[in-house]
């Protein structure tokens, strides 16, 4: 009895012993990925396979995955953001951010100025990504740091203040060209800061007071020259316009005493014309004489106007002149 109790227990002991062997194993070769990553299996140390998103099946002990140094950002106590070099075996296949530290940078006018960067890198191959390069996340720091020097190096302070686009384009290009053979792409280099010294910001900060103080001084000049501009044009303008009124009514002024002189005219005509057909008859003669002395008659109230004017007294024999005038007429007409 106690022979077959012992072999009963190590039956069940053996039995438990397989059981876990066997749970052992399906956990070890049982393997699921999650969307958007990736795990490299090793077979004997040697690639076997890459694992996508899913449930896969692997064989324990013969197969392993390889593990990759990855980057993190952990929240210290004081609430900074530190950098963290961790070991997975999973490869996130997303965009990944990288925020570099700042660093001094010296410009082609020996200026030393600190730099923080971004850059957002996919890995787009996991079989590169982990025997293309040892430690992928300090090669694309490090490569981005030097990379970021040559191009810095190369432009004045002034253009790397003015030409953030220029500087980030040629990151994403020198960085998408060194990087392809990882098995990444860098989609996106931006520059978070540039931060020269404060002896620098300071003149900096003169320059371009001065610059503002000088284009005001040119706007206000430019200003005060239209203003005198349109205030000559409008003086020109106002004298053409006041010459050109004169001008109008000198030439309607004269018009109308030309009007006027005419009408007078036409209306004598026409009185000496009715005169003439009233007073004269078929047998009689030419009304020169009583024109002439109407004429007469008018030229000596004039000559008695006003108090300082004195009265001659002609002889009477002077109308005989004045008759005679008639007969001068005819005698002249009939020659």
């Amino acid at each position: 009895m106690i022979l077959l109790s012992i072999l009963s227990g190590g039956v069940s002991a053996v039995a438990l012993a397989m059981l876990l062997l066997a749970v052992f194993i399906v956990s070890k070769g049982l393997k699921i990925i999650k969307q958007s990553e990736a795990m490299i299996i090793e077979r004997l140390g040697k690639y076997n396979r890459t694992l996508h998103a899913g449930l896969n099946i692997i064989i324990p002990i013969l197969d392993a995955p390889r593990k990759i140094h990855w980057r993190e950002l952990r929240v210290s106590r004081d609430g900074r953001k530190i950098p963290v070099l961790t070991t997975r075996d999973r490869i996130d296949l997303r965009e990944t951010v990288y925020d570099f530290p700042k660093q001094n940078v010296i410009t082609r006018d020996n200026v030393v100025t600190e730099i923080n960067a971004l850059l957002y890198f996919q890995i787009v191959d996991p079989v590169k990504a982990v025997y293309e390069i040892a430690n992928l996340p300090n090669a694309i720091e490090k490569l981005t740091q030097t990379t970021l020097r040559n191009v810095i190096g190369e432009m004045d302070l002034d253009d790397c203040l003015s030409s953030r686009d220029v500087i980030n384009m040629k990151l994403r290009e020198i960085l998408d060209d060194a990087t392809n053979k990882w098995g990444v792409k860098v989609n996106r280099v931006e520059l978070q800061d540039i931060n020269p010294p404060n002896d620098i910001r300071a003149a900096m900060e003169k320059q371009m007071r001065a610059e503002r103080d000088k284009r005001a001084q040119i706007i206000e000049a430019e200003g005060l020259k239209r203003a005198q501009v349109l205030e000559a044009e409008g003086s020109k303008i106002a004298a053409i316009t006041k010459a050109e009124g004169i001008k109008d009514a000198d030439i309607l002024a004269a018009e109308g005493k030309a009007q006027a002189r005419r009408l007078k005219a036409d209306a004598e005509a026409e009185a000496i014309r009715l005169v003439t057909e009233a007073i004269q008859s078929k047998d009689a003669g030419d009304p020169t004489n009583y024109l002439v002395a109407i004429k007469y008659v008018d030229a000596l109230e004039k000559m008695t106007e006003g108090k300082d004017n004195k009265i001659i007294y002609m002889p009477y024999e002077i109308s005989g002149v004045l008759s005679s005038i008639g007969g001068i007429k005819d005698l002249i007409k009939d020659k």
